[in-house]
């Protein structure tokens, strides 16, 4: 909940860019980052700096070469991210993460149940429709991509993925929804709403999480406009309808 006290501790305009880690945000991250290597030279980067220019990139969409001057270099930040997200390393931050936060509103540190949902937005090509494709929205008669996000009932992200928009929902849904083993393991209940019910969603689904049960979520047809929908309030991309 907003109240003075929170919005005092997370105000971020003493920070020289907003996405930059606080000093309790880094020593929260700062035991995640893998060590330097025994061997070789010594190493000089400064890692916050390094996170913080990632945090840069994610929160601008900037390209890498547009970096602020006063960040470490771009070679050396897309390097780390690079290995970073093929090593997994990211996918270790954002866990150990989840379960801190989850331990600290006193809930197991695996959850039960999930929220999936989906949202259109616009979107422009990268490196041509080969590599970054986009699909066609025939609802709002436009070319989009598909934000899919699974939650827990805190609305802490468990997995995201971007796919064209010309791909159902239940298609799309049971293509990313097994995620990190860690995070999914012990998952049995998964709130959704209309678009992933019926035997094509469910039957991907229990092929990969066989005790994992959806539930629908329906929309009243008589409520006009955006509503909040039981078990999907929590969610940030929430009534699609």
């Amino acid at each position: 909940m907003w109240t003075d006290e929170n919005r005092q501790r997370y105000q971020r305009n003493h920070l020289r860019y907003p996405g930059n880690l606080t000093d309790r945000e880094w020593e929260l991250i700062a035991p995640l980052i893998p060590p330097a290597r025994q061997s070789g030279r010594k190493r000089s980067t400064n890692m916050r700096g390094v996170v913080n220019a990632v945090m840069y990139v994610l929160s601008t969409g900037c390209q890498w070469r547009y970096l602020p001057k006063d960040l470490p270099p771009k070679s050396t930040v897309f390097c780390y991210f690079d290995i970073w997200n093929r090593d997994g390393i990211l996918d270790a931050i954002h866990d150990a993460l989840f379960r801190q936060c989850r331990q600290a509103a006193k809930y197991d540190i695996h959850p039960s149940a999930a929220i999936i949902d989906s949202q259109s937005v616009k979107s422009a090509e990268k490196g041509g429709s080969c590599i970054d494709p986009h699909g066609y929205d025939a609802g709002k008669k436009i070319n989009r991509k598909k934000q899919r996000v699974v939650v827990d009932t805190l609305g802490l992200l468990l997995r995201a993925a971007v796919l064209p928009a010309d791909i159902q929902d239940r298609n799309g849904g049971s293509r990313f929804c097994p995620g990190r083993p860690a995070s999914f393991h012990i998952l049995r209940t998964l709130f959704a709403y209309g678009a992933y019910q019926g035997p094509l969603f469910n039957g991907a689904l229990e092929k990969i999480l066989p005790r994992l049960r959806t539930q629908i979520v329906k929309r009243s047809d008589q409520v006009k406009g955006f509503a909040v929908l039981p078990k999907r309030g929590s969610l940030s991309v929430q009534s699609l309808g």
